[in-house]
């Protein structure tokens, strides 16, 4: 697996119901801007405590605003064992630049 993927082929697997979770680690006041439809939502500084809520048999995809979070966040999960964990390069703002411009940014 891959460290990171792109929105694109985020989009794919939604579109093709390739089984996957998404972990948005952004706080809340940046969720209730915009988010993706079925994201787990977890803040970054509250991923310790709830990795039980985190599935480990499909893959994990992780997103943040721009993909710094995110990428901290995944490499954190595939430390401890979730192989699965890839970070969404350029998270929700990319998303809402070549995916959904429907999305408001930030």
């Amino acid at each position: 697996m891959p460290i990171e993927i792109d929105v694109a082929t985020l989009d794919a697997w939604r579109r093709d119901s390739v089984p996957h979770a998404v972990l948005d680690v952004r706080e809340p006041w940046e969720v209730a801007i915009a988010s993706l439809a079925g994201s787990l939502t977890i803040p970054m500084a509250e991923v310790p405590e709830r990795t039980t809520a985190l599935p480990r048999d499909v893959p994990v995809v992780v997103l943040c605003h721009h993909g710094g979070r995110s990428l901290r966040v995944t490499l954190w999960l595939r430390a401890r064992g979730f192989a699965n964990a890839v970070n969404l390069a350029g998270g929700i703002d990319a998303w809402a630049a070549e995916v959904d411009p429907s999305l408001p940014t930030y």
